[in-house]
């Protein structure tokens, strides 16, 4: 197998021509790429659970909206959490590995009241996105998705329903024009 140069840190947002309704104008941070698979979360699927009620010590701790994400759509039994560490990008406090730049995933055996000087944002999230080996790279050859940089705010924007055209606008050229399309095509 030839080796898979890893995408992990940077967003995959799904194109409109992507037809799983699990990740229609999904915008999925990669925590792990490599020649066994990927991994990651959608950052933009917020559910109407709140973190108190499944979490309640990491509840204080919990960005707005304080609620569980859908990360996707395997294991939605488990959950994972996602913190921004500020700072010299030094090494992370005990509970926290860092997956790309400021952003780390946390351990949520760890008591929250370790991390809690040290987090900047965090977010719950049940489930993850899953790809076998070289099943992500079928889909970015048929077109599924944009690979664009991530940004620590992406982990923690207040408003993710608005967060699929906030990442495309950022881009340069013609990607940008692509925050415009439409929710629903045919009604042009």
């Amino acid at each position: 197998m030839t080796e898979v140069s890893s995408l992990t840190g940077r967003l995959l947002v799904a194109t409109p021509a992507l037809a799983d309704p699990n990740f229609d104008r999904a915008v999925v941070l990669l925590l792990d790429h490599d020649d066994e698979g990927s991994l990651g979360v959608v950052l933009n699927r917020p559910t109407p659970v709140g973190v108190a009620d499944i979490l309640e010590g990491w509840a204080d701790h919990a960005g707005e909206p304080g609620v569980v994400f859908q990360g996707g759509p395997v294991s939605l039994d488990s959950a994972l959490a996602l913190a921004v560490i500020p700072g010299d990008g030094g090494e992370g406090p005990l509970g926290w590995r860092r997956v790309h730049g400021a952003i780390g995933l946390v351990d949520l055996e760890t008591p929250p009241e370790l991390l809690a000087t040290a987090l900047g944002s965090l977010r719950i999230f049940a489930g993850y996105a899953g790809w076998g080996p070289g099943q992500l790279e079928r889909e970015l050859d048929r077109g599924a998705w944009y690979v664009v940089e991530s940004e620590p705010g992406d982990v923690s924007v207040p408003r993710p329903e608005g967060l699929w055209r906030a990442v495309l606008r950022r881009q340069r050229g013609k990607l940008a024009m692509v925050a415009t399309y439409p929710d629903d095509p045919s009604l042009n």
